[in-house]
């Protein structure tokens, strides 16, 4: 939702752009490419537990809450900050309990600085 001045706009966009959920049987997984339209397949290791994060996705999509997708910030994950002052800093993720802060290195002097930037100025680097 967004609000202008005089009135409130719904929008609804996928949650996940970019990938469709199928379940294909393993001797038909080679068709899938025959299209052209799928660039790549995720094997899903544990399909039980998969199935069941999709069940919690769909929970939290009917609860009527504002939902916003958010990389998985882990430890040691390295991310470039995208806005503000410290825009095209690199670092990397010091403690995902707490993923609202990034660590630059030096190398040379074996530290770190810590600096606390919004989750949603970073974006992670391959």
């Amino acid at each position: 939702m967004r609000r202008y001045a005089k009135q409130t706009k719904r929008f609804t966009k996928p949650l996940f752009p970019g990938y469709v959920f199928a379940r294909v049987p393993a001797e038909r997984r080679a068709r899938i490419y025959q299209q052209d339209l799928v660039a790549r397949a995720l094997p899903v290791a544990d399909e039980a537990l998969f199935l069941r994060q999709l069940a919690d996705v769909r929970t939290m999509i009917a609860s009527g809450y504002e939902l916003t997708l958010r990389p998985l910030l882990t430890k040691g994950r390295r991310v470039r900050v995208m806005g503000g002052a410290l825009h095209g800093l690199e670092g990397f993720i010091d403690d995902p309990a707490n993923p609202q802060g990034i660590v630059l290195s030096v190398d040379v002097l074996r530290q770190g600085l810590l600096v606390r930037i919004p989750a949603e100025n970073l974006t992670i680097l391959p």
